[in-house]
């Protein structure tokens, strides 16, 4: 009866972790350039029977949701208007530099802004320091800089033309740690990072690739399972009663 409790209690925690994988993807379906996420169920096993011909068969005890797996598809884009908007025409990511920590992330989220940036010049002042000046960069206004065509920081002169973004990309996506919003990070196996196929495009911005009557689905499968499974916590302790009544 203890194998059956374990089952029905780790099933029904299972499934509320894949609801909320789904109630994500629900709340970010108007989130521009968002990828859905799809949670990857595995069996559980901890122990072996023997059967005929002394072969090792593996008893299961329910099953956990292993993994999440991002659908890396491309979403439908709409024109925005705005010149610092970009959507990529095919497979590749826009590349955010953060000067803090140095790290290098990837997002198909091209809703950008001009920033200023303060750095030094070549000149000083009376105490020797030097001058600094004010630099208007591209950026995701949240602290990040959008990388060129050539890998570096897109300096802007003027808000109503359009930059040179660039498009970067990997050989796999497999892995990819999927850090806040629409940011993602390489794993080693990844690759390393390189020009992509993808063409910047202006003036228009990629919606989510969130299917919302497959994830409506989805969300009604889960809660069924989760009720199933409660059913089996509830029946297993009503055997386990019977049980020891009869004993008393």
């Amino acid at each position: 009866m203890n194998q059956s409790f374990f089952i029905g209690a780790v099933g029904a925690h299972q499934q509320m972790k894949n609801l909320n994988v789904q109630g994500n993807n629900i709340a970010n379906v108007n989130t521009y350039g968002f990828k859905a996420e799809r949670g990857r169920f595995a069996s559980l096993m901890h122990a072996d029977i023997r059967a005929i011909g002394d072969r090792q068969l593996p008893v299961g005890t329910g099953a956990a949701m292993w993994t999440t797996d991002t659908d890396f598809a491309s979403g439908a884009t709409a024109q925005t208007g705005r010149v610092q908007d970009y959507a990529i025409s095919g497979e590749g990511f826009f590349a955010l530099a953060d000067l803090k920590t140095g790290e290098i992330s990837l997002t198909r989220n091209g809703a950008f802004q001009v920033s200023e940036l303060q750095r030094p010049t070549e000149k000083v002042d009376e105490n020797g320091q030097p001058i600094m000046e004010t630099v208007m960069y591209l950026s995701d206004g949240q602290g990040r800089f959008v990388l060129s065509t050539t890998g570096g920081m897109i300096e802007v002169t003027d808000r109503n033309v359009q930059q040179p973004v660039g498009v970067f990309d990997h050989i796999s996506y497999n892995g990819m740690e999927h850090v806040e919003g629409t940011r993602f990070l390489a794993v080693e196996k990844n690759g390393d990072l390189r020009l992509g196929t993808g063409t910047a495009m202006s003036g228009m911005l990629e919606m989510s690739n969130v299917d919302l009557a497959e994830e409506m689905t989805k969300v009604i499968e889960s809660q069924r399972a989760y009720g199933m499974a409660l059913k089996m916590v509830q029946t297993s302790d009503e055997i386990e009663t019977t049980i020891n009544n009869l004993r008393g």
